[in-house]
This record gives structure tokens, sequence and C-alpha cells, in this order.
């Protein structure tokens, strides 16, 4: 099995613990997590919330630290980010 098979499995229960409490952040209108059908180590985070100030608490949350910063970023490959506004 490749290595991107490999971290697509050891990501996913990183992310399946950290949903739950992403997602009941009082800043957090909303949260998806998606993974791409033709590559289980490629995941899309759609993340919208209240404010500025509710992202920048988001990323000083513990289970960012703990799952994604401490977990997740080490297994990747390649990081994309690009944060969009509502119209």
């Amino acid at each position: 099995m490749g290595g991107q098979a490999r971290r697509g499995r050891q990501g996913r229960p990183i992310l399946d613990r950290f949903l739950p409490e992403a997602q009941r952040e009082d800043g957090v209108k909303l949260f998806l997590i998606s993974r791409a059908r033709d590559n289980p180590a490629q995941f899309l985070f759609y993340e919208l919330f209240r404010d500025e100030a509710a992202f920048k608490a988001h990323q000083d949350s513990a289970h960012f630290k703990t799952y994604i910063a401490g977990e997740a970023l080490p297994l990747l490959a390649k990081r994309e980010r690009a944060q969009y506004g509502l119209l």
C-alpha cells in the first residue's frame, strides 16, 4: 500500500475525533470535512466562522492544537489553504 493511502487511513481517525469538537465551537457557523473519492489521503475542509475572532479562537483551541497541529499536519505531504469571504 502506498504512502498516500496509509496517510489517509491514519488521518481519518484524527479527523473523526476533531470534527465534533470543532463543530461545537461557539463561533462556528459551519464546519465540514470531505474526502476525495479518488484519493483517500486528500481532504477538503469547509469552515465558516462568525468573525475573525472566532477563527482565531478556533486556531487557539486545544482540539485544533492537539488533533490538527499535533497529529494531522505532520502526516501531510502538501497543505493548501485559501480564505474566502461571503458575498
